[in-house]
């Protein structure tokens, strides 16, 4: 077992017994041009600018040092691999993951003299700057990197995170930063969960009600705000940059008191079942009126008219035109937590919604509980969000999925749901997920041994959702997220522990410990859990 901060762990590592390499401002990075940016950028952050080595096309004064310098190469090989015989790992890596036009795969090789890492394709390439970024070390010689070989590719093709625009509303710099953090743990999904009781947050020109009369409000009365479609075109080039899709959700046909501001003809009257009265008499908010602005945190309340032919006009406007701002295979459609909508109202709704969606182009995803509709869009795919431990029939309805020809991405609510709490005086999170979600919960468990009968080639991925009812800036996803998230990308990125001898809680919160330095050079205000040792940088003080 190596103790080096690789996270997510490697699929294979080896420390070698041998001098580090030592990073000096004349280190020079040499190969493909866009990633050498990266690396650039990602060596002075961490080094605090004490190190900014040249890149591979130097300018004249400095073309003797490229001669004798040590030097960083970055290339691309189509031949890179793994080497590991894991099935689900391979068949990720022979792919293209959904954030990626380029395969996954990368090798990286550090001796004393020079560094060598080499991607599969563009991502890979990205992924290996992200593990050598990780493995940049101060010591009392200056900033070195240990001697190493891996070969590395994921085991699923979807890694995903979900941010909530909708409940507090986050501009497109914190989606940016989001991304920069997500990229770096090898995420390649976001899903933004666009709209929701308390607002729609995408201007869309066939329905522009939708952002004029229902985006202005969030949860406790605070400001809304909305994406305009330059908004939003930027945050998806933002994260192809990254070699991330964005994933858009419609949360439908619940979650939609917001579009009864804007054309309440299509909304149902809120059902006001005990649930909601108690959760408004504990979070305040007032109860939810039709056609008048909802700030409170109830869930389950709202309906879209499920037999109103002017309900599926509405949505085959609102779905092409997002399938046509959106480049990535996915529309997620929602279908979670319709308490207002009789069973049979939802499969009849469901099945209809999910044709809508595919006939954009785009694979319709929606929570589990569309696996209880009978006749979803084939090949539909299904988010679980039930617990580890399923209740309540969670976990058939993920299997009716599967067995309509969809694939599963694993969102256990009581492991990476990264709004719960991490401890309880938390004043972020809230905790109805079992409890108190400490960061060895959100490490201990697998996602081929949640749902029985559900194995690696049923499931496409893993997403970390963050709902925001409590999370209004990005010190707060930062607070909320990081260390927990990293659980997460291990969980969608790593072999599985008995194909892994560092895939123990015990070698992760070593790894993560000593990560610590160098989110705290990137500027993300990471909660000091506890139940890990946080590294500290030599010479430095006081560091997280």
């Amino acid at each position: 077992m190596t103790g080096l901060p690789v996270v997510p762990a490697p699929a294979s590592i080896e420390a070698l017994d041998a001098p580090p390499f030592r990073l000096t401002p004349d280190t020079v990075i040499c190969g493909d041009a866009e990633a050498a940016a990266v690396l650039a950028r990602l060596v002075a952050t961490r080094t605090r600018g004490e190190v900014d080595p040249g890149t591979s096309i130097p300018a004249a004064p400095r073309a003797k040092r490229v001669e004798t310098s040590a030097r960083i190469t970055l290339t691309i090989d189509p031949s890179t691999s793994s080497g590991t015989e894991d099935a689900s790992a391979t068949e990720a890596a022979s792919g293209t993951g959904p954030g990626s036009d380029t395969p996954e795969a990368y090798a990286l090789t550090v001796d004393e003299a020079s560094i060598v890492v080499t991607g599969e394709g563009a991502a890979g390439l990205f992924y290996g700057i992200q593990t050598l970024g990780q493995l940049i070390t101060r010591t009392r010689d200056g900033w070195t990197i240990p001697t190493v070989t891996i070969s590395d590719t994921p085991r699923f093709a979807y890694r995903g995170v979900m941010l909530d625009v909708a409940r507090h509303f986050h501009g497109v710099d914190t989606v940016k930063a989001y991304i920069d953090r997500a990229a770096s743990l090898k995420f390649n999904a976001l899903h933004l969960h666009l709209t929701d009781d308390q607002g729609w947050r995408l201007q869309l020109h066939s329905r522009p009600l939708l952002t004029e009369k229902a985006s202005s409000t969030a949860v406790g009365g605070e400001a809304g705000g909305f994406y305009t479609q330059t908004d939003y075109r930027e945050i998806v080039a933002y994260a192809a940059a990254h070699h991330m899709i964005v994933v858009p959700e419609i949360d439908l046909p619940g979650h939609t008191h917001a579009v009864s501001l804007a054309y309440p003809e299509l909304c149902e009257q809120p059902v006001l079942s005990e649930h909601v009265r108690a959760t408004a008499e504990e979070f305040g908010g007032g109860l939810p009126v039709n056609g008048t602005p909802y700030e409170g945190m109830a869930v389950g309340f709202s309906s879209l008219k499920i037999h109103d032919e002017a309900t599926y006009s509405f949505l085959a406007d609102v779905l092409g035109e997002l399938a046509q701002l959106t480049p990535g295979p996915y529309l997620h459609i929602g279908g979670d937590e319709c308490l207002g909508t009789s069973a049979d109202d939802y499969a009849f709704f469901m099945a209809r919604l999910t044709r809508l969606a595919a006939q954009t182009g785009k694979t319709p995803i929606a929570w589990h509980e569309a696996g209880s509709a009978p006749d979803l869009s084939p090949g539909t795919l299904g988010q679980y969000w039930g617990f580890v431990t399923p209740t309540d029939g969670m976990d058939e309805k993920s299997r009716r999925i599967v067995r309509g020809g969809g694939k599963l991405i694993l969102s256990p609510a009581d492991a990476i749901y990264l709004d719960m709490k991490f401890d309880a005086d938390s004043p972020l999170g809230l905790t109805w997920a079992n409890g108190v979600t400490t960061a060895r919960r959100a490490y201990d468990w697998d996602p081929a041994g949640v749902i029985g009968g559900v194995e690696d080639e049923h499931i496409l991925g893993v997403e970390a959702p963050l709902w925001s009812e409590t999370v209004r800036t990005l010190a707060d996803i930062d607070a909320l997220a990081f260390p927990r998230i990293a659980a997460a990308a291990e969980a969608a990125w790593s072999p599985p522990g008995p194909a892994s001898d560092v895939r123990t809680w015990e070698s992760f919160a070593a790894r993560v410990g000593a990560l610590g330095p160098l989110w705290t050079s990137q500027g993300i205000g990471f909660s000091p859990l506890t139940e890990i040792a946080w590294a500290v940088d030599a010479n430095t003080e006081g560091q997280s």
